[in-house]
């Protein structure tokens, strides 16, 4: 199939849909731009015209609070930045509320930690709240609780943030709005024919091919977190449309079917069950743990659980039912899973036959050190 084959396949089946729109979109170096983000909402209205069900993740409250106070430069120290956001959440929903009502929509306020995707009670909570909204007509416009966040539990990014939303809504489509055209093939920065790559099928291939000549090589704006987050949304079963925001009526252009615009990333084929994409990226490592070549070879290609006489060496202090890195005897992480043991537990155990786990320890509650159900191969 041809890229506009793609797109009209999964614009076809697009009903629910996750914009996110970074600070590059919505905020300059003096505050909130209001004209970007007053047509912004004026596209997104379109589309919940057309009966789809919309979820905004929205930078803009640190830019909005910088406008609120009269900020001319942006904040340095985290402090800083928490206020700030404090007071420009305030400003940057009254406008939401205020442009999208112009169009008689109703919207609503979702802040969130890495700890409310990575708790999974939470992380239902959260869904069933979604869900509610979005069957009452709802735009729920999400952004991360800045004013709380500390960086053990930020995302780090909103891209990151809205692959999980999107994971967890099970959304048709992800579109992130940016200040680049899309994924380049090279730097454009230092290539004058570097070009956007207008359809990819295999995420982690083109990361890896791109990713040769350096970091930077995925072009400006955070390109790589918009790829990362892609490519975690990919491993949902969800396609994603990476593209400029600055361009009057994009969204438009987005899902207007005889168009090319941006970069379309495919799902893959073989998705993650919602378990096991959320141990993979909803949770944070607590520490690693190395194996020998057999237990590689057994988990890898054999798809069996992690035994304790394959285990050569432990990193990190955890606990049971922790999420750790898997890596190989080169130290590469090649899984992730969910460990039976603690760390002293496990460095007591390593190495010996599963038969031996109650003679050391005096009990034993599992054979396994990490069960299949609980891997995820990355």
């Amino acid at each position: 199939m041809t890229q506009l084959e793609h797109k009209k396949s999964i614009l076809k089946r697009a009903r629910r849909v996750v914009v996110k729109s970074g600070s590059q979109i919505l905020s300059s170096s003096i505050g909130i731009e209001e004209a970007r983000l007053r047509a912004l909402v004026g596209e997104l209205a379109g589309l919940h015209d057309q009966k789809k069900e919309i979820v905004v993740v929205s930078s803009g409250a640190v830019a909005a609070g910088m406008t609120r106070l009269g900020w001319k430069q942006r904040p340095k120290t985290i402090p800083e930045k928490q206020a700030l956001a404090a007071v420009g959440q305030i400003k940057l929903m009254a406008l939401y509320e205020g442009y999208f009502s112009k169009f008689k929509k109703s919207v609503a306020q979702v802040l969130l930690t890495h700890e409310d995707l990575a708790n999974r009670q939470r992380y239902m909570n959260a869904k069933h709240t979604f869900q509610m909204l979005l069957e009452s007509s709802i735009i729920p416009i999400v952004n991360e609780n800045d004013t709380v966040a500390v960086e053990e539990m930020k995302f780090g990014d909103n891209d990151h943030l809205s692959a999980l939303v999107a994971t967890l809504l099970e959304a048709d489509l992800l579109v992130i709005l940016s200040d680049v055209e899309g994924v380049y093939d090279r730097d454009p920065r230092i290539h004058a024919d570097a070009r956007v790559i207008p359809l990819i099928q295999d995420m982690k291939a083109v990361k890896d091919a791109i990713m040769g000549e350096s970091r930077s090589a995925l072009g400006t704006g955070g390109i790589v977190t918009k790829i990362d987050a892609a490519e975690k949304a990919a491993a949902a079963g969800i396609a994603t449309v990476i593209t400029t925001g600055l361009r009057p009526g994009v969204l438009t252009q987005v899902f207007d079917a005889g168009e090319e615009l941006g970069t379309l990333v495919l799902p893959e084929e073989n998705r993650l069950t919602h378990r096991k994409h959320w141990i993979a990226y909803n949770l944070k490592p607590a520490g690693e743990i190395v194996v020998d070549t057999g237990a590689y070879d057994a988990l890898v290609n054999k798809k069996k659980s992690l035994l304790p006489s394959g285990l050569k060496e432990v990193r990190g202090s955890f606990g049971a039912g922790e999420c750790v890195r898997c890596l190989d005897h080169d130290g590469r992480e090649f899984a992730r899973g969910l460990v039976n043991y603690s760390t002293q537990e496990l460095n007591r155990i390593k190495g010996l036959h599963t038969s031996n786990i109650e003679k050391v320890l005096g009990y034993k509650a599992y054979d396994e050190i990490i069960h299949r159900d609980d891997l995820v191969l990355l």
